[in-house]
């Protein structure tokens, strides 16, 4: 048995109680979708997995590794007996959406959604295949910022394709979101800047409302709040909840920071948002009001440490921020008092999982740090693998997939 079991139970219960995003819709057919969006089931990087490796090497513990065409920063998403992922080549351009058989790497799909005439630069960090798909029932959602959005089957038929024009400073970023029977996509640009609702069967648009203020490239969050579904945005000038069926503005914090990108997280009854440049922050904020709730509704505030590029993690009664230099915080989640710091090696983007009662911190080098949950700082391994990671990690039954500029590894207990 391994021997984190009891301790990831434990912790999986405690958070349970604390976790109240919106969970993706249960599919209608019998695959399991293990890992359906950016940060996983509900968007928040937790997974129910318990018989995770702790270590693993080029050498050690990897079931596959397989090459991957082009490249691209998207997460890998899991559904069943397949994992998917898009990748861009430039000069031309192809954009590709790619799917892999589970057990063996063995490509399934490899899928050429759009071959723009010209695409902008993209910044260093940044690909023209950053979104990350979504995955509910038999669909895949893909979206390509300004240059594709579609929907395809999983046997590979592109049922419905649009774009939604846009200027992304630093290329491509946000993902959408699932609600009902909608796709909701950030277009937060340095043109223009709209949220957009899509009919997820047809295409066709719901609602579209537009923003002044500067560029975000943050993933929104889907939340349940004790008045009902709310979408959680950061637009950069504000931090704006939703209605999510109609788009009707809730409730905002204003913010002086712009170029937002970690998504939130939602747990004790309050909304954590980081991120900002050049001066990251973190912000703790009940979402019970109405209008501007700036001087009424936020619990606390952090400027030490922040992110810019990985989303934070809640764990229990403990919130987990690293930045982008590689400095590891725990904070009490109610309050904001720091439990730790401790600085990680190297630079970070990615952003962490919690599974099988650890926390898995990726660096940008290949580099993950498994550290144990809780008030006190606790080092339980460091794995390298080769190449650049951007990416955040996925998880899925017993294994964990990472993936680089070049390949991507499944990452299981071979013992």
């Amino acid at each position: 048995m391994n021997r984190a079991l009891i301790v990831s139970c434990v912790l999986l219960l405690a958070g349970a109680t604390n976790l109240r995003a919106a969970e993706p819709a249960s599919p209608g057919n019998a695959t399991p979708i293990e890992w359906p969006e950016f940060r996983g089931p509900g968007g928040q990087g937790h997974s129910s997995a318990v018989d995770l490796p702790l270590t693993w090497t080029e050498s050690e513990n990897i079931a596959w590794k397989v090459e991957l065409p082009g490249l691209g920063w998207s997460s890998p998403v899991i559904a069943g007996d397949r994992v998917w992922l898009t990748s861009g080549e430039v000069e031309p351009t192809v954009l590709r959406l790619l799917c892999f058989e589970r057990q063996s790497g063995a490509m399934i799909h490899n899928l050429v959604m759009a071959r723009p005439e010209k695409t902008e630069r993209v910044h260093p960090k940044n690909s023209i295949a950053s979104p990350t798909p979504i995955l509910e029932d038999d669909r895949v959602y893909v979206h390509f910022g300004p240059y594709h959005t579609s929907c395809v089957s999983i046997a590979g038929d592109v049922l419905w394709e649009k774009r939604l024009p846009h200027h992304q400073q630093y290329g491509p970023s946000s993902s959408p979101v699932l609600f009902r029977d909608l796709l909701i996509v950030p277009c937060l640009g340095d043109d223009i800047r709209y949220l957009v609702a899509l009919d997820k069967r047809t295409g066709e648009q719901r609602w579209k409302l537009d923003f002044e203020g500067r560029n975000s490239e943050a993933t929104p969050l889907i939340i349940e709040s004790a008045a009902g579904p709310q979408l959680i945005s950061n637009l950069a000038d504000r931090i704006v909840a939703f209605d999510p069926e109609s788009g009707r503005e809730l409730w905002w914090v204003r913010n002086t920071n712009f170029a937002q990108i970690p998504r939130p997280v939602f747990g004790h009854g309050l909304v954590y948002v980081c991120g900002g440049y050049f001066d990251p922050e973190v912000w703790a904020i009940r979402p019970d009001g109405e209008g501007d709730v700036t001087d009424s509704h936020i619990a606390w505030h952090m400027d030490d440490s922040a992110p810019l590029n990985p989303s934070p993690i809640l764990v229990g009664d403990e919130l987990y921020c690293v930045s982008d230099n590689g400095i590891a915080s725990c904070l009490d989640a109610k309050t904001g008092r720091r439990h730790w710091r401790e600085r990680l090696e190297g630079d970070f983007s990615a952003s962490p999982v919690f599974a099988a009662g650890r926390i898995y911190f990726l660096n940008e080098t290949g580099t993950t740090y498994v550290v144990k949950p809780g008030p006190d700082f606790e080092l339980l391994a460091t794995n390298e693998l080769s190449g650049q990671t951007l990416a955040s990690l996925a998880v899925a039954g017993n294994a964990i997939f990472l993936r680089t500029d070049a390949h991507l590894y499944r990452i299981e207990d071979r013992q």
